[in-house]
Formats: structure tokens, sequence, C-alpha cells
């Protein structure tokens, strides 16, 4: 069996790490394709680097643009992908351009498509992440559905065949990756005590674009700090992601 895996996004990386070492325990034949969606260290080399995520035996190198921009040139080129490789099934994760892209390219080649967090909503379709999650799902032949409100919302949209519950494979990493991290290091060099801090990152359009939303969440992380707890934020700079 051959599947084209097809990462391009942050959280992509970090899911592909523990399913692409499995796949390959199990002596499955895995290409692995990075669309370039997120292109520099912090964003990307590092988590191949760091997790040990197989060379991609692809990069696109997408880059950056609108939405339709960024999508088309991924069509495009997993579309020569799949055509060369011929695959058995296409493997696609999560919500980004990335993986609408990855997708679509299959189904239309009438190659099979698994998505890894099939039947995640936040029913708001202002979102591009839910517009990609859908549409997503309805291409998928098999969907690895995280939860049990995952599988009901696929039933909900007719999809009643191919569903797995799986679990959540961001929590299977978490994991495992505990145990690499120096815990007391940290905890030390930034002066903090254990549970007696929150971290803290902000993310979503809807949170960083409205001036209001915003300054709701700095004012509640400020009474946050007042009563006495220590906020720990971790900022990360990226390009946009969708």
């Amino acid at each position: 069996m051959k599947i084209l895996s097809i990462v391009g996004a942050r959280p992509q990386f970090v899911k592909a790490a523990l399913v692409s070492r499995k796949l390959r325990e199990k002596g499955i034949k895995e290409i692995l394709v990075h669309t370039g969606q997120h292109y520099d260290f912090n964003m990307s080399d590092i988590f191949f680097k760091e997790l040990n995520l197989p060379k991609p035996d692809y990069y696109l190198g997408v880059g950056s643009g609108t939405h339709g921009e960024q999508t088309g040139k991924m069509l495009i080129e997993i579309e020569k992908v799949l055509f060369k490789e011929k695959p058995d099934f296409v493997l696609v994760y999560g919500d980004t351009n990335t993986t609408l892209a990855g997708a679509l390219a299959g189904v239309k080649l009438h190659i099979p498509v698994a998505h890894i967090e099939a039947g995640l909503r936040s029913f708001n379709k202002n979102m591009p992440e839910e517009i990609n999650r859908v549409l997503t799902d309805h291409c998928s032949d098999i969907l690895f559905a995280p939860t049990d409100k995952a599988v009901e919302n696929l039933k909900k949209e007719g999809i009643i065949k191919g569903i797995y519950k799986v679990g959540d494979v961001m929590f299977d990493i978490a994991l495992e990756v505990k145990n690499r991290v120096d815990e007391e290091k940290i905890i030390t060099k930034y002066s903090l005590k254990p549970k007696d801090f929150i971290l803290v990152t902000i993310h979503r359009a809807e949170n960083t674009d409205i001036k209001e939303n915003l300054e709701n969440i700095w004012n509640a992380l400020k009474d946050i700090a007042n009563s006495g707890i220590k906020v720990f934020f971790l900022f990360i700079q990226e390009q946009k992601r969708h």
C-alpha cells in the first residue's frame, strides 16, 4: 500500500510526526508532500528537526497568498504529484488550505481520501477553517474523528460511512513530547511556580483583528495578573496560515 500524506502548516507537521512514524513501522510506503504553506524555520523546519519527521519527498513551495491563489497553486502542484505517484490513498490533516487542496486533488482523480481530525466544527462559516473542514469531510472516504461529538457532527451532515473514532492525535503527541521537556529548567528560567501560572497564546482573526475583542482579552489577562497569578505569554510570529 502507498499513502501520499499532505502537510503544509505547523499543526500538520506535529500530527504527521507521530502518524508517519506509525505508518512506516507497519511497513506502509508513505510519500510525504509539503506544500510550503508555512515555510520559515520557526513554522516548518524546526518541527521536522525536533519531532524527527521524515524529510518531505516533495516540497511544493507554494508560500503565502490569498485563499484562492494559495489553494489553486496547491491543487495544480499536488495533482502533478498524484499523477506521478499514483497512491492508494491521500491522507490529509486538520483544516487549512493545504487540507482542502489535498482532499480536492485526490477526490477529483478518484483516489480515496482519509481525513485526520474529521468532524470538528465551530459552526461559524466566517472562519476559513470551518469551510475547509466541511468540504474536506464531504470529499473523504475515511474519516478519523477524535471525539463522539465529531462523529455526531458528521452523521448530522449525512456522512454515515467510513467514520472511525480514534481519539486526538495531538494529545498523543503531547504525551510523547512531554517526556522530552525539562520542565524544571523552564520553570526556573522564567521564575514560575508549578500550577501557579497560566500559559496564554492568542489566535484566530476574530481575536486579533477586532480591536474590541483584543481589548477584552487583554483586560481579562490583566485582571488575572492582578489577582496574583502570573501570566506567561507565548508569542509566535507566523505567516498567513490558511
